[in-house]
């Protein structure tokens, strides 16, 4: 067994520690990342479906404003956006490089993204049961949290689970230029020190983080659908 991993995976315990430090580096950008995703997602998500034409606040103005900004952020590839965004990423992290300065382009590429997957989730809510809860008096916000949150959790979680697993990738090519992570530990020390096995660790480390997240992401799917 030594003799197997001295022949084929010769970096792997000299580089442990930087395999667990990249592991965690990733998982904290994922969940960060998630956090503030969450927030602003479903705010813009919730905006576009009671804004839009028919909605329990109907304003085509903040539709057609708000729409016209999600697909422009969704345009830009994500490597042109990391650059494009290093004056504010600097503004707020005070750095431009790194796990905490990669947060900032990860939230705002992921972010029109997840409101765009909400907005479909929250589009297959029966209208039917809209209708009733309007003429049982409820207003905007108790339909907001009481009819088209509860009525799409499932949805909202399938959504949720793909956008995770969309963000894992892109924390991967936010390595490539210097936010840590097993993006990073792939192409600097893996591909260009042609250590071809770091760069095969990290790569099943990344599968591995993407499988659990599928995983969770199914299984609360089916507990939440009715």
């Amino acid at each position: 067994m030594n003799e197997f991993f001295t022949k084929y995976f010769p970096n792997i315990w000299n580089l442990r520690e930087d395999i667990l430090l990249s592991t965690y580096e990733t998982i904290y950008m994922v969940v960060v990342t998630s956090l503030f995703s969450v927030l602003f997602g479903i705010l813009f998500g919730v905006t576009l479906v009671v804004a839009d034409r028919g909605g329990i606040l109907e304003n085509r103005l903040v539709y057609s404003v708000l729409e016209k900004l999600i697909n422009l952020f969704r345009s830009i590839p994500f490597i042109i956006l990391i650059a494009v965004v290093v004056p504010l990423t600097r503004l707020i992290t005070g750095t431009s490089i790194g796990m905490n300065a990669a947060i900032v382009p990860l939230v705002i590429g992921i972010v029109p993204f997840y409101a765009r997957q909400i907005q479909n989730a929250l589009v297959e809510v029966d209208s039917g049961i809209i209708e009733a809860a309007q003429s049982m008096g409820l207003g905007p916000l108790e339909i907001i949290f009481r009819v088209y949150l509860k009525e799409g959790l499932s949805a909202i979680i399938r959504a949720s689970s793909v956008t995770i697993i969309n963000l894992i990738g892109l924390t991967t090519m936010a390595g490539a230029i210097g936010s840590g992570g097993l993006g990073s530990l792939a192409i600097n020390k893996g591909y260009n020190r042609f250590q071809t096995d770091i760069t095969l660790v990290a790569t099943i480390l990344i599968l591995i983080l993407v499988f659990v997240c599928q995983f969770i992401g199914d299984y609360f799917t089916k507990k939440t659908t009715h």
